[in-house]
This record gives C-alpha cells, structure tokens and sequence, in this order.
C-alpha cells in the first residue's frame, strides 16, 4: 500500500500524488453557472492519532484527518502529480462517490466513470451535476438532511471525504520524467488575504483529556453551479494497480469542535461575495475546449443545493447571494502532454 503522510496541510500519498483543501468563495447561489474562484488558503489539516483522547470514538476506528469548516463554507480539492506517471484517484463524500453518484465501493468500475486521473484532472471543486458543470462542494452539519449522502440515502451516518489513490500498474508510465523539471498540477494558485488560521495555542494539551460526540461533524452539501469539466479516464480502467492504493478518512467539524480537541484557533469566518469584491479577487477560465467530459450523474443531478432545502423546510434564506462582479477573469491555458509544451497563436 501507499503511504499516506501529512506534511504543510498536504496529505501525501506514495511520493507522486499530493492533494490539499482549499478555502475559497462559496458562489452564488442563484442559478446562475460561474468560473472557478481561486484558492483563499489551505485548510489546516491534523492527523486522528495526534488527538486520539479527545476525538470521538468512531474517528479511531475510520483513522485518517481532519479538518475545520464553517456551515455553508465552500472548499475546492487542488491535486498535485507527475505529468509522466499519473494516478487514479476516486472521490466521495459522506461515502457517496462524488462522480457518479453511487455507494462507495474501494473497485475502479470498468464500466461506469467513478474515478479522476491526476493529470489531467487538476482540481475537483464539486459533485458532478451537469455536461461542463458541478455544484460546489459547501459544507452543512449531519442530522438535517442537507447533505449528498442525507439526500440520496436518506441518512447522515458518514459524513466527512473519502479518498483513494491507485498507483499505475508496472511498466505503464516512465518512473522519470522525460523533461529536466516536471511540474506539478495546480494551475491555479493560492492567494494571500488577512484571513489565515492562527496557529497559537489557546489551552495546554494536557487538558485535552475529554472524548467529544458526533454532533459538531459535518458533511458536504451541494452549493451553486459553477463551470468544470470532469474528464475521462484517457488510459483506461486496466491501468491501474488497484491493489497499489492508499486511502485516507477525512473528517470535517465545526470551528469550535476543532478549537477544544486541537487548542488551535480555527481559520476565520467564510470568504462572502462582499469579501471577494472588496480585494478584487480574479475567476478563471480554462482553455479546455480539446477535452471531453463524462457524462453527469443522474443520481447527483437530482441534489438539491443548500438554498432549496432552505426553502424546502420552510427556512428563510441564510445564505448571502450578493452579486459578484465577473468582468476580472483570467484564462488559463492548460496543458495535458507536457507541462513545458509552447503554445501557436494566431500569425
């Protein structure tokens, strides 16, 4: 198996294929479909085994990570792999894959697009709804039945990322690149704003001594529709060593959860449209237009987002839906062969 190591806030698997979560704007919810937001900052990401005295009891048994979220905050997952030897990689949430809907099974499906190939594939920022579009990843508690998994299954006993990484099978892929400097995926890089997570202890471990319950977990819910293509397996399913694999847990709690097992202050309050105007953060659009997308899921296309379980249940609207100003777009120009490739123009 791959070893799966924390470092920075990155989880590691093996020593090609990295991936980190990050903060970002939760769009719009207003039927709309927008270009990606850029990343606002890494989540602070803590092993279980550093707190096994004050996490609950069930996070021993699944292990893994975790990390800090506010209700209704968003977060996009960013890969970083080798160019010259890519990996599978399948994605669920509250163990309902993100990519086809489906109960989580650890199998790479033959028949049924169920898993990302990093590269191409360089970020995922939600559950595959649409031909060319996804509902942002955004985070809401278990019990209330907003989540993906509360609306397909009808329960929220789960919750939290699941994540695993296979390993292409011997003699598939060079183990060196060809090229002098192999770059690593994650075109779109982070941003720096006043908001990052303070790392100063507010309470001495010792006194982390008192196990906390399930009620401050949280899962993922659907947020607005925003353009990203999920592409094809372009290697095919035999590829991959599926027993060559590392998987991880990740669990997601509120602020004040991750304040009393960790004595770390969490990162500050959601990123809201105001904010992102006020510093005049960028979008962007990627030059994709040479890659297919796989089909949507049926299943994931009948989640509702967070704003109509609101009006669902009868709830007044919480969510802030200001305009956001998309005139300040950037265009990225993404490479799948080679990441020192030259781009033609126009002559």
């Amino acid at each position: 198996m791959l070893s799966v190591i924390v470092k920075n806030n990155r989880i590691a698997f093996g020593d090609g294929f990295s991936l980190d979560f990050q903060r970002t704007l939760r769009i719009p919810d207003d039927g709309k479909t927008y270009p990606l937001p850029p990343g606002l900052g890494t989540f602070p990401v803590c092993r279980v085994e550093d707190y096994r005295d004050a996490v609950p009891a069930s996070w021993l048994e699944h292990g893994g990570v975790f990390i800090p979220m506010y209700q209704r905050e968003a977060l996009w997952i960013r890969f970083n792999g080798h160019h010259h030897k890519p990996n599978a990689v399948k994605i669920a949430i509250g163990k309902i894959n993100a990519v086809s809907g489906k109960p989580w099974q650890q199998k790479l499906l033959k028949h049924e697009a169920d898993y990302l190939v990093v590269p191409p594939q360089p970020w995922l920022d939600g559950i595959n709804t649409g031909k060319g579009y996804i509902k942002q990843f955004v985070a809401m508690p278990l019990g209330m039945g907003y989540t993906v998994e509360g609306q397909i299954t009808g329960k929220e006993e789960f919750g939290g990322i699941q994540i695993i990484v296979c390993e292409p099978k011997l003699g598939k892929f060079p183990e060196q690149s060809y090229y002098e400097s192999d770059c690593e995926i994650g075109i779109c890089e982070s941003f720096s704003m006043p908001m990052a997570a303070s790392a100063a202890p507010i309470r001495s471990a010792s006194k982390r001594n008192r196990r906390r319950s399930r009620s401050a977990e949280m899962g993922i819910a659907a947020g607005g529709k925003m353009k990203q293509k999920i592409y094809p397996d372009p290697h095919g399913v035999d590829t991959w060593d599926e027993n060559d694999y590392g998987r991880v847990y990740v669990h997601i709690v509120n602020s004040m959860m991750y304040r009393e097992i960790t004595g770390l202050e969490p990162p500050a309050t959601p990123v809201t449209a105001k904010t992102y105007a006020k510093h005049n953060l960028p979008w962007f659009d990627v030059y994709d237009e040479a890659m297919s997308d796989i089909a949507p899921s049926p299943e994931l296309s009948q989640v509702k987002s967070i704003k109509e379980m609101d009006a669902e249940k009868g709830f007044t609207a919480q969510q802030d839906d200001d305009y956001v100003d998309l005139s300040h777009s950037e265009k990225i120009q993404y490479f799948i062969d080679n990441p020192n490739q030259v781009s033609d123009g126009d002559w």
